[in-house]
């Protein structure tokens, strides 16, 4: 079972950056898309970004796009969020996943494997 872990999340300031990691345990992103989401406390998972598997395709939320950027490192196994210009509504756990296809799809059902989740807080 191939497991995924996401890392850096923390504590940022309003306009800052934040780069989040997600790691698969065994060699399985280069051949299916990837996917951020994330949840605020009391709503539901949103999707954020997603990336197809050759790394040459992606999708954003309206929200997110022009200041988050999603790419992976196949060689790595790794999918990578840019966070630019946070905002405090961007505060939320933040989850990786692996989709049942190679493209970037923006749909939840449409992930099998998901990460454990990151916490990222913007405040000052």
């Amino acid at each position: 079972q191939v497991q995924l872990v996401e890392s850096g999340g923390g504590l940022v300031q309003p306009g800052g950056s934040l780069r989040l990691s997600c790691a698969a345990s065994r060699r399985t992103l280069s051949s299916y898309g990837m996917g951020w989401f994330r949840q605020a406390p009391g709503k539901e998972r949103d999707f954020v970004a997603a990336i197809n598997w050759s790394g040459d395709s992606t999708s954003y939320a309206g929200s997110v796009k022009g200041r988050f950027s999603i790419s992976k490192d196949n060689a790595k196994n790794t999918v990578y969020l840019q966070m630019n210009s946070v905002k405090p509504e961007d505060t939320a756990v933040y989850y990786c996943a692996v989709a049942l296809c190679a493209s970037a799809t923006t749909t939840p059902s449409a992930y099998r494997i998901w990460g454990q989740g990151t916490q990222v807080t913007v405040s000052s």
